[in-house]
């Protein structure tokens, strides 16, 4: 596929309008970047199964959180968050999965001020990808939490294509009219695709890969397919691909139709 293909794409469904349902929506309800990044994490967490689901347990957990995730985290005790998470469910995720997620979090933003900051720590500007800052990143907030590992914090160590974080760096580091730019201090040229079997299909459907696995290594494939067209930003088109097939009205079998 050609550049203007991929540009006509970003420039038609790039836009704040073509967000619903995707669970990026809540982190919009907060103005205070300390508040975006903790719900972006919460919500790219719980961004598996169903889409009303999704977007039910997301709205849930923000909702017991106030009107500010991060005030929550830091002015309650780890035993409140423990009881008002005692009864949540998302599927496989249980309410102590939940809590201690949060914990971890809540730690992590004590000891480095911000997610953000945890996160860059991991970071070092020779990487190809962010791919080592997101292990470290995860085993961190892991540590923090008191356990081995969180069932919400896929490693990229063990495989994992990490789908729903590399979802939520998109949403932190790229900053347009779709995401926040929260952490301006990374350069969204070491993103990964947030892959998933739906962007797997789009990725085979745009012969950008013959893998034939939904896992990371087919994520960092598709990658570097993108960057030949973006190489600043390569999952810059991520989002407006994304809307084919998540949206009732938008089939990814118009995806080919596009290309005129």
């Amino acid at each position: 596929m050609k550049r203007s293909f991929f540009e006509k794409l970003y420039k038609s469904y790039n836009k704040h309008e073509y967000i619903h349902p995707d669970p990026l929506e809540f982190v919009y309800n907060y103005t205070e970047p300390a508040d975006r990044e903790i719900a972006a994490l919460i919500a790219s967490s719980l961004a598996y199964g169903r889409v009303a689901q999704i977007l039910k347990s997301v709205s849930h957990v923000l909702k017991i959180m106030g009107p500010s995730p991060a005030a929550y985290l830091l002015n309650n005790s780890e035993k409140n968050i423990r009881a008002d998470f005692a009864g949540f469910r998302h599927r496989f995720t249980s309410g102590t999965d939940k809590a201690s997620f949060l914990i971890g979090m809540k730690r992590a933003i004590e000891k480095y001020d911000s997610l953000g900051k945890c996160f860059a720590e991991g970071y070092k500007t020779g990487d190809a990808n962010f791919l080592p800052a997101l292990a470290f990143f995860v085993a961190k907030i892991a540590k923090l939490a008191g356990v081995k590992k969180l069932a919400l914090l896929p490693s990229p160590e063990d495989g994992s294509a990490c789908k729903r974080l590399n979802l939520f760096l998109r949403w932190m580091i790229r900053d347009d009219d779709v995401d926040t730019g929260c952490w301006k201090q990374l350069p969204p040229s070491k993103l990964i695709v947030p892959l998933d079997t739906h962007m797997h299909k789009i990725g085979l459907k745009l012969k950008l890969t013959k893998r034939k696995q939904a896992n990371l290594r087919t994520a960092v494939e598709i990658t570097k397919a993108f960057a030949f067209v973006s190489p600043k930003d390569p999952v810059k088109y991520d989002f407006a691909l994304t809307r084919f097939g998540i949206r009732s009205d938008m089939k990814i079998s118009d995806i080919l139709g596009l290309d005129k």
